[in-house]
């Protein structure tokens, strides 16, 4: 029995299986795009730059393609000038879910039944027709659904392993539902492929909103593909009709952004569980927004006040902050250091300095949580790690108890955190894998203007011309400083031009999360007053900070120590 690989739901297996065919979902995220992007077009979306790099690195000989929509399209042509398959199709898929649409579609099974035929000298056989049918019911449980593109296999498991309650995905693939027609026919078999729930290239995707409309379902991943906009639209529908809870996860198809991806999902956990930020999942203990509350879990009353000592940990990308507070939260010792190449001796090295300047010893300690991008490396005598999203929102609140939204420009990414009157985060959304609007980009465009952070920090206050730098990749920013340079513009100029253009990228999450102020900005960004001037004539709101806008983090992990 051959292998035939699939990628669409509304790929006819049964009938294939029928012919002797063993049908295998081409599934799974890719490391990299090496093969695809050397005989692909750069414009191909992730996803089929993935299909791509999966056939040729892998050696399959036999796929069927449907035409969902250009990408697929390309991704067939490119493999049938390449000329290395035994079996390739591309099926044309009725959008029309009429009786004129199955008699079409029929037409359509027909010439692939042909086409297989004459590649397999198989026909088909009604017994194995009749046993290809498998249909399973979901038990009546609550459940969280990943609804959108489709989401592989592998980020299915990232996404089951983190939250707490079971994980239905119902994109795509994994979302099939054909009916086993009463008589073998290809026009009623055609009818059932094509009135499975629509995917969103349907002419009708009303049916869609069984999806979502479950009541068992208590919270919603949305995942979408960069460069595609056909899952937006439903989004944005979504978002504005429905009351539970939604996490926008955006990938490119590959593994590279596991740690952001992370994060976002940590977060959404601790959002749904905010009386216990720190439990990671029941299943597992191991832009993009999210709103709403699921109590299903209610913290344990501390009967018994502490009165000692509790410490948090921010490893960041760039630096690493310890706070130490008492059994009040009031803060009696700090400490920064660089993240070096080694993030747990970083960690403890803070650790050991703000228990130093509190003439304190880790035995001194009741408790100790982590967070920040190497949260999880550290390990410090039973710590336990809570995302920097929730931190941000304690830390930020307890300083401020009146803001309404946090805004973290840190090294390597920027978040915007909506936080209710309790300090609870009510939404958030992140940049993705790109550093514009980070500490980085600033550092990097201040290093091609040879200034310091603290000299970039001085410029852009007093300017006179309004610069618009179009380009917020740090690479191509950097090119058109120096034609800005070669042209004598003002370095005050340029300046507040680089400070417009992250003002630009925050005001973005600040729409995407749903954010009103006020606002408090948090992060090593929070030091440099133009920026904070440039966000506040964008905003047209002041923006407040604090003198332990660095801490913030690390404010909050600790806040979380002492429960």
């Amino acid at each position: 029995m051959s292998k035939l690989y699939y990628i669409c739901k509304y790929t006819p297996t049964e009938l294939l299986e029928a012919m002797g065919a063993e049908c295998v979902l081409l599934d799974g995220m890719t490391e990299s795009f090496s093969e695809a992007e050397r005989c692909g077009h750069p414009n191909l979306c992730g996803y089929g730059k993935a299909i791509l790099e999966k056939v040729l690195t892998e050696g399959i000989r036999e796929l069927i393609l449907v035409n969902c929509c250009d990408t697929i399209r390309s991704v067939y042509d490119i493999l049938h000038a390449a000329g290395k398959m035994d079996f390739l199709y591309f099926l044309d898929l009725v959008h029309d879910e009429s009786e004129c649409g199955a008699k079409r579609m029929a037409f359509e099974l027909d010439k692939l039944v042909r086409a297989y035929r004459e590649y397999s000298g198989n026909d088909i056989s009604p017994e194995q027709f009749a046993a290809a049918f498998s249909h399973s019911e979901n038990a009546p449980e609550d459940f969280i659904g990943i609804l959108g593109a489709r989401a592989s296999g592998a980020l299915a498991e990232m996404i089951g392993g983190t939250l707490p309650l079971p994980v239905r995905n119902l994109t795509c693939v994994s979302g099939r539902t054909v009916e086993k027609p009463e008589e073998f026919s290809l026009e009623s078999y055609a009818k059932a492929l094509i009135s499975q729930i629509p995917c969103m290239r349907m002419n009708d995707v009303t049916g869609r909103k069984m999806l979502y409309s479950d009541p068992h379902l208590k919270a919603v991943v949305y995942h979408t593909v960069k460069f595609c906009d056909y899952y937006g639209f439903e989004y944005a529908d979504l978002q504005a009709g429905s009351d539970v809870p939604i996490l926008k996860l955006e990938t490119d198809y590959t593994l590279q952004s596991a740690g952001q991806l992370s994060t976002r999902l940590e977060a959404f956990s601790e959002q749904l569980l905010p009386d216990r930020p720190e439990t990671m999942g029941a299943q597992a203990r191991t832009d993009g927004t999210g709103r709403g509350d699921i109590r299903t879990q209610q913290k344990k009353e501390n009967e018994n006040m502490t009165t000692g000592y509790f410490a948090g940990i921010d490893s960041g990308s760039t630096s690493t902050k310890a706070v130490i507070i008492d059994a009040d939260g009031k803060i009696i010792s700090s400490a920064m250091l660089p993240t070096g190449a080694k993030v747990s001796d970083s960690s403890l090295a803070a650790l050991e300095k703000a228990l130093k300047g509190a003439s304190l010893s880790k035995n001194d300690l009741e408790n100790i949580v982590t967070t920040g991008y190497g949260r999880k490396t550290v390990s410090l005598g039973g710590s336990r790690s809570v995302t920097e999203i929730s931190c941000h929102a304690k830390g930020a609140h307890a300083l401020d108890p009146g803001i309404r939204a946090v805004i973290d420009i840190g090294g390597q990414d920027s978040k915007v955190i909506c936080v209710d009157e309790n300090g609870s985060v009510t939404s958030f959304a992140m940049n993705d894998k790109c550093a514009a609007g980070t500490g980085r980009f600033l550092e990097m465009t201040g290093r091609a203007l040879g200034l310091s952070l603290e000299e970039m920090a001085e410029r852009g206050i007093k300017w006179k011309e309004n610069i618009a730098i179009s380009n917020t990749c740090t690479v191509f920013a950097e090119s058109e400083i120096i034609s800005l340079v070669a042209e004598e513009k003002s370095l005050d100029d340029i300046v507040h031009g680089l400070n417009r253009s992250v003002a630009v990228k925050i005001s973005s999450l600040i729409k995407r999360a749903g954010a009103s102020g006020p606002y408090m900005m948090t992060g090593g960004v929070a030091q440099n007053r133009s920026v904070i001037k440039a966000l506040e004539e964008m905003l047209d709101c002041e923006v407040r900070t604090s003198p332990y806008a660095q801490y913030c983090g690390a404010y909050g992990a600790a806040l979380y120590a002492r429960g």
